[in-house]
């Protein structure tokens, strides 16, 4: 996938996360969200860790096509996703989160369908996430991606914030 910017294109990756990512994820996640939206280093670390959840990261490359360049030794993440399969053929959108210098060139779009591919294979049969009612930016990206509102829940976030789940 070729990510267009600032007049040059950057071939990126989606990959498993690794350990060493933790701190530039974490930091991602307080760029996107509001305080009381946004995870705690130790809400982040237990999401990442749950049973049946998996965290894939979008990296640049370096040079060339994908199937022969190499991946960044330092990495620059230009977004993450976590989601988790649950039981009962559910999964879970635990956060996606693309910093707005990433946005606009199919990141987000390429961490969920994979997010969701990866679901489906374990079995899951539908996915569920949560957004805040203002986040219209949020709202519209999953709306392309064929989600609905299914609920509303008032008073959900910390901060008092409703959430559409």
């Amino acid at each position: 996938m070729k990510l267009c910017g600032y007049n040059k294109l950057v071939n990126f990756v989606l990959r498993d996360f690794r350990r060493e990512d933790f701190d530039s994820l974490w930091r991602i996640d307080q760029e996107c969200f509001a305080p009381g939206i946004a995870y705690s280093r130790l809400e982040l670390a237990a999401y990442i860790r749950l049973r049946g959840a998996f965290t894939l990261v979008a990296q640049p490359l370096v040079s060339g096509d994908e199937k022969s360049a190499k991946i960044e030794s330092t990495p620059t993440i230009l977004g993450f996703i976590v989601a988790q399969a649950r039981g009962r053929g559910v999964g879970h959108i635990l956060t996606i989160d693309v910093p707005p210098a990433s946005r606009r060139f199919g990141v987000g779009s390429r961490l969920l369908n994979t997010a969701e591919d990866r679901l489906r294979a374990a079995g899951c049969h539908g996915i569920v996430l949560e957004t805040a009612v203002d986040n219209s930016s949020a709202l519209a990206f999953y709306k392309r991606h064929g989600y609905s509102v299914a609920k509303t829940i008032p008073r959900y976030y910390s901060n008092g914030w409703t959430r559409s789940c």
